[in-house]
């Protein structure tokens, strides 16, 4: 471990991808210490931060050795068990958000309960064990259903759509042998999809993201608009509203992101994240303080940020790995094309279909704004010649 300023704190995240790889960038700026638990020296963080540990985040050993060297501990990721959690923080280890909070970020049937405990709007929901349970939930809500995996989903994988019970006994055969505790909702006719980011100190200080629109493919977040076009003033302010109402009573310190989907009659809570989120990338150059920055201002308790927007639009596109590694070559042409395109790379191997980075555009026009992020996004990941 390198020495380090003791006269200023140290935050330690928990994970090496490449969302601690952003927040890292973020603390050099922000003049705060930052360490990584990483698996492997080629993870995304490791490869750039300068204090890595390299460690099991499921080990309580390794995450109390990691844990005496930092003032604070937060997370890239929802997956360090909760009783492991619990011992750390049970030993002095302050951890931001906490288990008590972060336990509704990893388990979908207790954030369902908790949601519809709190009023919030949520598709109609209940756990379940066997096709009967499916069968008997879909003769309210009608086929299909989803059925989803309470525990280790992302980016699409622990989510099925099930037309008919013999397609959910499959699923539930599969998910019994995994011993997956599962969950089925309704299949929400939605309009678009929505996201919005809140932070939250220890003081009780929030800061409110713009509402954006975000476009899924394949269960995989492909583009972001920065703000939601056309979405009505009054339900952007609602929105706002519903995730600090979230924020406050799960007791969340650090990023939240909340998942929606638009319908005719509002919206309806999807998915939580307690860390900073693929759909707050945009904020890197379109926000007056990025999510991650943020995010260590509020895990140390340090007042927030202003979360406005810099331009009238930003639009993000991530980038996905294609059959050709050799990204950098494309990425001088796409610089040479369009300036005014922000590129950023996670130093992560190329492979078909994996997130290796993301583009950012700034202006006036969304919808330039979006085929420019788009042509950018396909160049990249070798689709065009």
């Amino acid at each position: 471990m390198s020495e380090r300023n003791r006269s200023v704190p140290s935050v330690g995240m928990v994970g090496g991808g490449q969302l601690a790889r952003m927040t890292h960038q973020a603390a050099i700026a922000l003049g705060v210490g930052f360490r990584v638990l990483a698996d492997s020296p080629s993870d995304s963080a490791a490869l750039i931060c300068g204090d890595v540990q390299l460690g099991d985040d499921r080990s309580p050993s390794d995450l109390s050795a990691f844990a005496k060297s930092c003032d604070v501990i937060t997370f890239d990721h929802e997956h360090v068990p909760e009783p492991v959690l619990r011992e750390l923080e049970k030993a002095g280890t302050v951890l931001r958000p906490g288990p008590d909070a972060l336990r509704y970020a990893q388990d979908k049937l207790l954030m369902r309960a908790r949601m519809t405990e709190l009023g919030a709007p949520c598709p109609r929901w209940r756990g379940v064990a066997t096709a009967a349970d499916v069968d008997e939930f879909a003769a309210v809500t009608g086929w299909p259903v989803v059925l989803k995996a309470a525990r280790g989903g992302y980016d699409g994988k622990g989510v099925w759509v099930a037309g008919s019970g013999e397609e959910a006994r499959e699923v539930l055969d599969g998910a019994a042998r995994a011993g997956v505790p599962m969950l089925v909702e309704e299949k929400v006719v939605f309009t678009r999809e929505l996201a919005v980011q809140v932070a939250r100190s220890p003081y009780g200080q929030v800061a409110a993201y713009p509402v954006v629109e975000t476009v899924q493919r394949d269960g995989i977040c492909h583009e972001v608009i920065a703000p939601a076009p056309g979405l009505d003033e009054e339900r952007a302010v609602r929105i706002q509203e519903l995730a600090i109402e979230i924020a406050h009573a799960l007791g969340v310190v650090g990023m939240l992101a909340v998942e929606l989907f638009e319908t005719e009659s509002g919206v309806v809570v999807n998915e939580l994240a307690m860390r900073p989120h693929n759909s707050g990338h945009w904020t890197i150059e379109g926000a007056r303080t990025s999510q991650f920055e943020q995010h260590l201002r509020a895990v140390l308790d340090l007042p927030l940020g202003a979360p406005g927007a810099t331009a009238p639009y930003t639009v993000m596109a991530n980038l996905l790995g294609g059959a050709d590694p050799d990204v950098y070559r494309r990425y001088v042409h796409v610089m040479a094309k369009d300036p005014g395109v922000k590129i950023h790379f996670y130093g992560k191997e190329v492979r078909p279909g994996r997130k290796i980075g993301h583009v950012t555009v700034l202006g006036d026009d969304y919808e330039d704004l979006l085929a420019r992020a788009r042509d950018a996004a396909s160049y990249l990941k070798g689709d065009q010649q």
